[in-house]
């Protein structure tokens, strides 16, 4: 399988009140194209730092960072945001949605970014939303949506440049344990599709939908176990390619 994300060394440091605080401390990993890993450990064990950092929102302080064969730690910040609109898409806990915009349009933003709105990308935007089980509700706003459903928008919204990368940070956090499998059994059909998935969560019933589980502690590598994942009971999603 290809190696599709890999850190060699990686450490980041930060400066608070005059004191050197280690986050990451010399982590060396791979990620394979396919694959569904758990981010796990402890607040302050430097797993959220290791998203931030695979995502190009953040430098790290020594090691390099590759994402498929370019070395993406010495880039300038113009490179490093042209690598996260091409390569990535982010799911977060708190959905980030813009809440005057609509379902499609919250979909469309980082498009927008790119000046690469049309008929055709608004298109795209709503095979999307259909995907994820909201084309009954195109037009409306996060105020009018469930957490899951918000969190499904936050779904499209990852996909809409086909990313060769998703990074998920607490995708269920805020949700309930019903609407989370339903949301962990969405990014399951999204890996079995072939969409990479890399994803921080501190809970062990959603770990296991994961293939691999990588526990972090005192900003080190605790272990790393492939697993047998849940898998998934059905789909609501025929393709990731609309």
């Amino acid at each position: 399988m290809r190696v599709i994300a890999r850190v060699e060394n990686l450490t980041k440091h930060y400066f608070l009140e005059g004191e050197v605080v280690k986050a990451l401390r010399g982590v060396t990993l791979s990620f394979e194209e396919g694959d569904f890993v758990a981010l796990m450990g402890p607040s302050g064990s430097g797993k959220s730092t290791l998203l931030n950092l695979l995502g190009c929102l953040d430098r790290p302080t020594s090691g390099r960072y590759f994402l498929g064969n370019q070395d993406v730690s010495t880039m300038s910040d113009d490179q490093l945001s042209e690598i996260r609109c091409r390569y990535i898409g982010f799911i977060f806990q708190s959905y980030n949605l813009i809440q005057q915009y609509t379902v499609v349009e919250n979909i469309e933003v980082p498009l927008l970014y790119q000046g690469r709105v049309d008929a055709s990308t608004r298109r795209r935007c709503i095979r999307l939303a259909e995907m994820v089980g909201l084309g009954e509700r195109l037009n409306h706003r996060p105020t009018q949506l469930s957490g899951g459903q918000q969190q499904r928008v936050a779904i499209a919204r990852a996909l809409v440049n086909d990313p060769h990368v998703i990074l998920a940070d607490e995708p269920t956090g805020n949700l309930d344990s019903k609407t989370s499998d339903e949301i962990m059994e969405l990014l399951c059909t999204l890996n079995e599709a072939g969409k990479t998935i890399i994803m921080v969560t501190h809970e062990n019933d959603i770990a296991a939908w994961a293939k691999r589980v990588v526990r972090m502690r005192d900003g080190k590598v605790e272990s790393d176990v492939r697993t047998a994942p849940l898998g998934i009971s059905g789909s609501s999603l025929a393709s990731v390619t609309p």
